[in-house]
């Protein structure tokens, strides 16, 4: 399988062995932005048959990766909106 996770990368999501690219992004490019499974390995330089592995992969945890995606979006939105607010007011 080449599919691995390891806490020092990616925060240990699920991602294709030997690189940096996770199973949520290459679905995220099939999935919701309707892109051909050829088109995301041209365009991420991988094997076509690692995106076919990753597509797999997803659906056969979706709910752990739909998990993941919740707590991504929660800690994005936390960040975001203490970013936006200054710490002491401005005079």
């Amino acid at each position: 399988m080449n599919i691995t996770h390891d806490e020092d990368n990616l925060g240990g999501e699920p991602r294709i062995d030997g690189t940096r690219i996770g199973v949520r992004h290459v679905a995220a490019r099939v999935i919701n932005s309707g892109q051909s499974p050829a088109h995301v390995a041209d365009q991420l330089d991988i094997a076509l048959a690692d995106v076919y592995e990753s597509l797999s992969y997803y659906y056969a945890h979706i709910d752990e990766l739909r998990d993941l995606e919740a707590a991504n979006d929660a800690a994005f939105n936390r960040v975001q909106e203490s970013s936006l607010k200054p710490k002491e007011p401005v005079q």
